[in-house]
């Protein structure tokens, strides 16, 4: 039985990151990059959208193929991958940033390969919403279509980002963006706001305090995994996406059966906790399936009552 095909477009990029557990000035990240190594855990038909610079090592590109990530559609342009500088501290939830390069991922204009055209599932990584929306236009439609998005895009293409919300099945976001995108501080009242956008499920993301996955008939909550350390949060939503849709595309379900949304966040969770306990992909990039189902039991067992 071929497996279903699992396409993500977003950002691939390098990180600058400090937390109280040190600093890593050279980090391989970017959204899409977090997405496509946490979902090659447990699913091998990766389809990776993305630009990145001359200065971007032909070695990550071959580590990220030998996961079975496809990268045809890595685009190699004229001048410097795109860079990020943060910090964390405090409980880590929330990253401070103290510089943006977009350098090549400002010219970003996702153009599919034609083996691309036809996913079975497709995630939408946080990018421009017009791009997103542009995305969608240019494949067949997938049994589902998924998208994140930030606060940068509330604010200043709400317009786009409301005819992007239109277009997809699910749409993940975090506490916070719930909030600013519905005006609704109650976050069970800002994911019904959420489905009135039109998707059929609203997943918030909590950071450490799990997730809330949303339709018209039914609330999931889905624990995080209780972690004593955490040594980088970055990417860890991310993580958690590509952990929930590689469930999806292994299982060949949809967004419709909430049993399955239910379990596919539960792995999300668990692969975004083994993200935490590194910097950048360090331990999704040793993590085996053993692992994590055995974390998932554990998690299963805290949420059992």
């Amino acid at each position: 039985m071929s497996n279903s095909s699992l396409l993500v477009v977003g950002s691939v990029a390098f990180d600058h990151v400090r937390t109280p557990h040190g600093e890593n000035p050279e980090a391989l990240g970017g959204a899409a990059t977090y997405f496509s190594v946490a979902a090659s855990v447990l699913h091998k038909d990766i389809l990776l959208s993305g630009i990145v610079g001359q200065d971007f090592p032909t070695d990550i590109v071959e580590m990220l193929e030998a996961r079975g990530i496809d990268c045809a559609g890595l685009e190699r342009a004229e001048g410097e991958t795109f860079r990020w500088k943060g910090y964390y501290e405090g409980d880590m939830n929330t990253a401070v940033t103290e510089d943006t390069q977009l350098n090549v991922f400002g010219d970003f204009k996702p153009s599919l390969p034609e083996a691309y055209c036809e996913p079975d599932y497709l995630f939408l990584a946080n990018i421009d919403p017009a791009l997103q929306l542009e995305v969608v236009k240019q494949v067949k439609r997938p049994k589902t279509v998924a998208a994140d998005t930030m606060n940068f895009w509330i604010d200043s293409k709400l317009d786009d980002l409301k005819k992007l919300i239109a277009e997809v099945d699910i749409m993940v976001l975090n506490d916070g963006e719930a909030a600013q995108l519905t005006g609704e501080q109650n976050l069970v009242s800002a994911g019904k706001a959420v489905l009135e956008m039109g998707p059929s499920v609203a997943v918030i993301k909590k950071g450490a305090h799990g997730a809330m996955i949303i339709n018209k008939d039914e609330i999931a909550l889905i624990p995080a995994v209780p972690l004593e350390t955490v040594v980088d949060p970055t990417g860890a939503g991310d993580s958690f996406g590509g952990g929930l849709m590689s469930i999806l595309a292994r299982d060949k379900v949809d967004h419709t059966d909430m049993k399955s949304l239910r379990k596919a966040a539960g792995y999300g969770s668990v692969i975004a906790s083994f993200n935490c306990e590194s910097f950048s992909m360090d331990r999704l990039k040793t993590l085996s399936s053993d692992e994590v189902e055995s974390r998932l039991s554990d998690l299963r067992n805290h949420a059992n009552f």
